[in-house]
């Protein structure tokens, strides 16, 4: 009878402690499961949240985290990791964390800006982000952040822009404005008054060049330029550039020549493309030497998705500098400003072009070398068969020859480009 009662005591042992081990077993299992995974961050979790709190996470532009009373993240969007903001399931910004526990413990809305370090880039970058954290239920926290940083640039660009036109119109307002009492100071002195009116005009003249300018900056930025698309004719396009700047090369015997650009069209704005084109050969002959070259050359080029035209603006000028070359495209930015008063330059011709080039699909590039010369490349997207054909009533023009009986020129047999010389 002691045996089995023996037996029977050591069998509800046996029993008890499975059944206190199988309980933790459980337990522990269940507390794993709870605990956030990378997955269950993703916005496909299941992760316990209130209802339709998931789905609008999920649409949110905001990246967003949600965090329990652990501090532990529940939810966090593809966006939060993109950023940075949650790393091995826990919130990785200290400030927003701090955050994160003051809402929790009076429940009132925050909101800051801070400044992160940029992840993986190692030079100092930040990102300009806004948080906002905000009690989620009784016992959950949501963080949103909003990517403030192209915002702060563009607002940077913005003000930078405005202190720069402020500047570039103070002088010649300012230079008219002592050249006129200068004129009236000397109204008994014909040649004096004669000297000083000579130079209002110059003032006058380059405040209306920068005016309108600025103007042509804008008009490119804010408008689209295939809404009034049409096939432009590059060689009416190097014509005209020509044209408008024939004075300055007559007055410092400067020769202008064209080369290839028959037959070539371009599909885009052709007030924006002969302001570009224009405002290229105008530097050119502004900042070379007198008796020199300048040359316009085009091509067709085969690339991968369509033909594009290259027109080449080549002179005999100082050049430019490595370090300038990078900035050349800048809004008011001058290689030689001194020059630059003296050619009447603003320092916004090449950003228009830059403008120009890129909403019609192109591009812009320079190659200089300092006392040889300097070569603007502008490529363009060329206009097709069937561009052509849309926008003429008449019958097909291909390469000039109506009907198109004859296929595009190759650039083998494009007029050749006739080498830069000095003239004797």
């Amino acid at each position: 009878m002691d045996v089995n009662a023996a037996v029977a005591a050591a069998a509800a042992i046996g029993g008890a402690c499975t059944g206190v081990i199988a309980m933790l077993a459980f337990r522990w299992s269940e507390r794993d499961q709870k605990k956030p995974t990378r997955t269950s961050m993703r916005p496909d979790s299941n992760a316990p949240l209130p209802p339709g709190v998931d789905t609008v996470l999920s649409v949110l532009s905001s990246s967003a985290v949600v965090l329990d009373e652990s501090d532990s993240v529940v939810k966090a969007s593809s966006a939060a990791y993109a950023l940075g903001l949650v790393r091995g399931g826990r919130l990785a910004v200290e400030a927003m964390l701090n955050m994160a526990r003051d809402t929790r413990r009076d429940g009132e809305i925050r909101q800051v800006e801070l400044d992160l370090p940029r992840r993986g880039t190692g030079r100092g970058e930040a990102l300009a982000v806004s948080a906002r954290v905000a009690p989620l239920g009784s016992r959950l926290v949501l963080l949103l952040v909003e990517d403030l940083t192209e915002a702060r640039r563009i607002e940077a660009v913005r003000r930078d822009f405005v202190a720069n036109v402020s500047h570039e119109l103070k002088t010649p307002v300012g230079a008219l404005s002592l050249l006129s009492e200068a004129v009236m100071d000397a109204s008994d002195d014909p040649e004096a008054v004669e000297r000083f009116a000579g130079r209002m005009q110059i003032e006058a003249t380059r405040l209306t060049n920068l005016v309108q300018e600025i103007i042509d900056l804008s008009r490119v930025q804010n408008d689209d330029p295939l809404e009034d698309a049409e096939p432009v004719r590059v060689d009416e396009l190097v014509a005209e550039a020509i044209d408008r700047c024939r004075q300055q090369a007559g007055s410092k015997q400067i020769t202008m020549a064209a080369g290839g650009t028959a037959e070539l069209r371009i599909w885009g704005n052709r007030g924006q493309l002969a302001a570009a084109l224009g405002n290229l050969v105008e530097n050119a002959v502004n900042y070379s030497p007198a008796r020199t070259r300048v040359g316009i050359a085009a091509r067709r080029l085969s690339v991968s998705g369509g033909d594009q035209i290259e027109i080449a603006v080549t002179d005999q000028g100082i050049g430019i500098s490595e370090k300038d070359r990078e900035r050349v495209f800048e809004r008011f930015y001058r290689v030689d400003p001194a020059r630059s008063r003296a050619t009447g330059g603003t320092g916004l011709g090449l950003a228009i072009v830059k403008h120009v080039a890129a909403s019609h699909g192109g591009e812009v590039t320079v190659w200089s070398s300092e006392g040889q010369g300097s070569t603007f490349t502008l490529r363009l997207p060329e206009a097709s068969v069937r561009e052509r054909d849309r926008s003429s009533d008449g019958p097909p023009v291909v390469n000039g020859d109506e009907g198109g009986s004859h296929g595009p020129a190759h650039p083998d047999t494009l007029e050749p480009f006739p080498a830069p010389e000095v003239l004797p």
